[in-house]
């Protein structure tokens, strides 16, 4: 039995790249005829040129944030629910249609695992012919569809037993006998410890797929105790699945419908590799055909390869939010002004904007990486932090690889005591 969901899995790299940069400017293309909003956000654009990482890095990145806005304006507009960046509209296109906390709305098309999922279930060893226990929420959030499309992909059969009732569902699972559980990790937990109290068994739970929370190691040794081989995935309910973990256990293997970029959070400049940075990801589905979008998580791609042979990139994973938007004496400060700043001197590598002192008594400081420190060039910086934030704050200088690679570009270390 193969270990591969397909053969694109084990591609070579270079055959990967040349089919998703291929597919790029007929995606943009195809956005811009089928989604309003890119028709005006990419309208000088030349799709047929953007057929490069370079090129695709010019474009503008849209953050989550601006999508739900250009949401609400359409909708207090009278106009499209999804803000013009949906390809489909209301019919027997759109099965389903979902709504995420803000409220943001999100399309299902009606192809095949719309959401991609079932890779990630593959990875996780479910295979067709067993039953999957759902517990991922079926009302208002995609995620339940997000899976149970994907396990009906694969060949399975799926018990959708959402969120709660946690002793029906111990019931459900020792009468059903499923072969694994979907859900969040927590839940799992908690379904396990209650079957533990009532003493009843759960002997063919043996794998689970998790997600929508950290998922830490602690956690999956526990898991691993009680005989329940736990792996995670990536995904989001704008994007369907981004990446998935697999035997290896070393970070998370990118999907093969998306374009991964790894980004200066409050920029769209790609950072090098193993760099901390925002996710931004393009995806290839029609229907949704998200360009640079703006996942607001920081992540960082690993070097090398998946020794279970699949060749596709990895990322660490989840590695927190990129929005570290706060306020210093009444104002807000965005980590798009710390970059700014570094934008106008050619002498400074990185940078790190730090918030210390007590609320109300608080002061700041950018710490600069740079081979040229002078006084000279801490007063022009100095300005550019009054200019850019109007507030003032201190420069100060840190050698070359001094800050951490932890995606920060503001650091608030104030007391809240």
């Amino acid at each position: 039995m193969s270990q591969h969901f397909d053969a694109l899995e084990t591609r070579a790299p270079l055959a990967r790249e040349a089919a998703l940069m291929a597919a790029l400017p007929a995606q943009i293309a195809h956005a811009k005829v089928h989604a309003p909003a890119f028709a005006q956000l990419l309208h000088d654009v030349d799709a047929a040129r953007v057929n490069s990482r370079a090129a695709l890095a010019q474009l503008p990145v849209i953050r989550k944030y601006e999508l739900l806005e250009r949401q609400k304006a359409s909708r207090a507009a009278g106009g499209s629910v999804f803000g013009g960046f949906s390809a489909l509209g209301f019919g027997q296109a759109m099965p389903r249609v979902f709504a995420s906390p803000g409220t943001m709305y999100e399309p299902e098309g009606t192809r095949a695992d719309y959401w991609r999922m079932a890779r990630a279930m593959f990875a996780a060893g479910f295979r067709a012919g067993e039953l999957i226990h759902n517990s991922f929420s079926y009302h208002f959030t995609p995620a339940g569809s997000m899976m149970e499309t994907g396990a009906h992909a694969l060949g399975c059969t799926v018990f959708p037993g959402g969120t709660g009732q946690t002793e029906q569902q111990v019931a459900a699972m020792a009468e059903l006998q499923p072969a694994g559980y979907i859900g969040t990790p927590s839940f799992l937990k908690i379904i396990v410890e209650k079957a533990a109290e009532q003493g009843v068994a759960l002997p063919s739970v043996r794998k689970a797929l998790v997600s929508g929370e950290a998922f830490p190691p602690s956690l999956r040794d526990w898991m691993a105790e009680r005989g329940i081989a736990a792996y995670q995935c990536y995904a989001t309910a704008d994007l369907g699945l981004i990446a998935y973990e697999t035997s290896a256990r070393e970070g998370l293997v990118l999907d093969e419908g998306v374009i991964v970029e790894i980004v200066r959070p409050g920029t769209g400049d790609p950072v090098p590799e193993g760099e901390v940075g925002e996710l931004v990801v393009t995806s290839l589905n029609p229907d949704y055909p998200l360009i640079r979008f703006g996942t607001g998580d920081l992540s960082a791609i690993l070097p090398g390869q998946c020794t279970t042979g699949r060749t596709g990139q990895r990322i660490r994973g989840w590695m927190g939010r990129a929005d570290q938007t706060t306020k210093v004496r009444g104002m807000f400060v965005h980590a798009a002004q710390v970059a700014d700043i570094v934008k106008r001197f050619p002498e400074v590598h990185k940078a790190r904007l730090v918030v210390s002192g007590e609320m109300a008594n608080d002061s700041m400081a950018l710490h600069v990486e740079t081979d040229q420190p002078s006084d000279a060039l801490k007063s022009r910086i100095g300005q550019a932090i009054r200019d850019v934030t109007k507030l003032r704050g201190d420069v100060l200088w840190a050698a070359s690889g001094q800050l951490a690679n932890d995606g920060k570009v503001i650091e608030d270390a104030r007391s809240y005591k």
